[in-house]
């Protein structure tokens, strides 16, 4: 892998890191820990676990 794709690919997935939990955390709280089962106050652990695993 280049470096290039190695930065392209980190680059990626920090975008969507920062999509994903900015989702989380605008989420309405009762729909969030109700319906989902998600606390939007771990959103940061949340899109780190989904994005980088």
């Amino acid at each position: 892998m280049t470096a290039y794709t190695k930065m392209k690919t980190a680059l990626a997935k920090r975008a969507h890191y920062n999509r994903t939990r900015r989702a989380i955390a605008a989420l309405p709280t009762d729909l969030a820990i109700e319906d989902l089962g998600l606390n939007p106050y771990d959103a940061k652990t949340i899109a780190r676990r989904a994005v980088y695993g």
